[in-house]
């Protein structure tokens, strides 16, 4: 690959999968609409460390201004990272989470086909799993989908399939496993408790803690993310932890052992959209893209906690 587009730039995967592709000589142009999910100060930080990529403030629901886009580029791959993601926000507020993750990822498409860019890759998730066996292997139905957000993916999911039948271009989908590392999103557990245990905050914990996760380290699964932009034909593709998972209890105890201080937590019941467990089985991603995680959890939880402290003044002032 010598140019690609990277969508969502500023989010926490795709700041990271630009960093890499950057380093490893490819020219990365990038583009996101720098939305008020959660606070844009932090996605500035990320930005602010991907000097030599460039940057267009734009959504991918506008298809004028990415056709623009299309027309100033000429791109040999998308990795579409752009995205609602959340679980529970989607069941507030569904409609922006299709008009995002489903009409976005169609206006690439078609773009695609008519710019002769033939390479997508498509981030989606392990939450179109919910209710099937662990491990969870890339064969299992994914028939339904127990929130809004789970239901988009699906839809961009069918999407890619769907233009890769017809018009030939290559897609593979990528289903990340509870992504985290330095500059996550703060809307996910691992910023949120971390922050809230060093201010002494309390926080809310969802049902009773031994839900588990199989927790990704964001350099391992920018890396398998890369990896996916080779030639597949249409593949779906697990790219997860591998290990045992760690419940979010467990969690709790490792970061209160690195910041040094108790968790103040306030329990409430567990919620319906909320996956009990996962585990990715990820024997297809060692096989087709030759890739394995490197760092595990406890390790990847302590590099974490080093980027807040380093970060903790500035994150002091955001809404956490």
């Amino acid at each position: 690959m010598k140019k690609v587009l990277v969508t969502g730039m500023a989010g926490f995967i795709a700041a990271e999968t630009a960093r890499q592709l950057r380093d490893s000589g490819v020219e990365v142009v990038g583009c996101d609409n720098m939305n008020d999910y959660y606070d844009v100060r932090l996605k500035e930080h990320r930005l602010d460390h991907l000097k030599g990529c460039q940057f267009y403030r734009l959504d991918i629901e506008d298809r004028a201004a990415l056709d623009k886009l299309f027309h100033q580029h000429k791109f040999d791959a998308v990795f579409n990272l752009a995205a609602r993601a959340g679980v529970r926000y989607s069941m507030e507020n569904p409609h922006v989470y299709f008009t995002t993750n489903v009409n976005g990822t169609l206006n690439l498409l078609e773009l695609m086909r008519e710019n002769g860019c033939t390479k997508m890759i498509l981030a989606s998730t392990s939450s179109l799993y919910a209710g099937e066996k662990l491990p969870f292997s890339e064969d299992a139905p994914v028939n339904s989908p127990i929130s809004p957000y789970a239901a988009s993916k699906k839809a961009a999911e069918v999407l890619c399939y769907t233009y890769n039948y017809q018009y030939g271009i290559d897609c593979s989908v990528v289903r990340y496993f509870t992504v985290y590392g330095p500059a996550g999103r703060p809307d996910m557990s691992i910023l949120k408790f971390i922050h809230r245990i060093a201010q002494d905050k309390e926080f809310e914990l969802y049902g009773d803690g031994e839900q588990s996760r199989d927790f990704t380290y964001v350099d391992d699964i920018a890396a398998g993310t890369i990896r996916a932009s080779r030639k597949l034909g249409y593949e779906i593709i697990n790219l997860g932890g591998g290990k045992t998972p760690v419940t979010i209890n467990q969690m709790i105890l490792w970061m209160e052992e690195g910041l040094g201080k108790k968790a103040r937590i306030k329990r409430l019941p567990a919620q319906k959209a909320d996956m009990q467990d996962t585990q990715a089985d990820i024997a297809k991603a060692r096989r087709l893209l030759e890739w394995e995680p490197k760092l595990d959890f406890k390790m990847g939880l302590e590099k974490t906690i080093e980027w807040y402290r380093q970060n903790e003044n500035t994150l002091r002032t955001m809404d956490i």
